[in-house]
């Protein structure tokens, strides 16, 4: 695996991408919907629901960007107004208030990646570790109760009222830890987010997950930039670094 080890020794915080880098969403999801499903005696094709819920992700996002005169909608709210259209174009019927809620906050339960919470552990001995991730703040907190996710602090897309990759959210948690961009490390499973931070002189990781999309995977199988490290899962990244 690669490295710049020039760049490695200026680092002294770790920031991760979480969805898909951190935690396995697309499993985590099918799995909780489809036993909650059986237990409401509710009926639907939640492998489709998960498949195009996360498919409206990007393109909701970019909505709140096309729009800043509506203001900033943290992604629970994305995440809902998604789900209330999807719910219909997949005619999934049945649902209640408290139905909805309970898939909206799936999102909070996710389940870790086998290597995630013990790799964070061993890293959280050497370095400064939280997400930047485009979930707001309750939904991470959640997430990391949940999952067990060992972070220092948590700093969102909400925190900054920007979505990755707007560079207000990468350079904003430099800003907020008192380190210059090339003292933080993005850890991420996707080509574009790191290519974002590198633009702004972050350190930068690739550690690929390539299950994230299951049979829908069609990219960042591999690092497709000079990244700063590329490992093979998180207590590789852990080894890497000396922790």
């Amino acid at each position: 695996m690669s490295e710049n080890r020039a760049a490695i020794s200026n680092v002294k915080a770790l920031l991760f991408d979480v969805f898909g880098t951190v935690v396995d969403w697309r499993t985590s999801l099918i799995a909780d919907f489809t036993a909650w499903a059986n237990r409401a005696g509710k009926r639907g094709d939640w492998t489709a629901l998960v498949d195009a819920w996360r498919g409206a992700y990007v393109p909701s996002m970019d909505e709140v960007r096309k729009h800043p005169e509506r203001g900033y909608l943290n992604l629970d709210a994305l995440h809902r107004a998604s789900l209330l259209r999807l719910v219909a174009e997949l005619k999934i019927e049945g649902l209640g208030a408290e139905d909805l809620a309970y898939l909206t906050t799936g999102w909070h339960r996710l389940s870790p990646w086998p290597d995630s919470v013990d790799g964070l552990t061993r890293l959280k001995r050497k370095f400064v570790i939280g997400p930047l991730s485009n979930g707001n703040v309750a939904l991470l907190v959640n997430m990391a109760k949940a999952a067990g996710l060992p972070w220092d602090l948590i700093l969102s897309a909400e925190v900054f009222q920007h979505y990755k990759p707007d560079p207000e959210t990468y350079l904003g948690a430099a800003r907020l830890l008192g380190l210059d961009p090339g003292q933080v490390m993005l850890v991420a499973a996707h080509n574009s987010d790191l290519r974002a931070a590198q633009d702004l002189g972050l350190a930068t990781c690739f550690v690929p997950r390539p299950t994230e999309y299951g049979p829908l995977q069609a990219r960042d199988f591999r690092a497709e930039g000079e990244w700063t490290l590329v490992v093979s899962d998180l207590r590789d990244l852990a080894d890497r670094l000396g922790c």
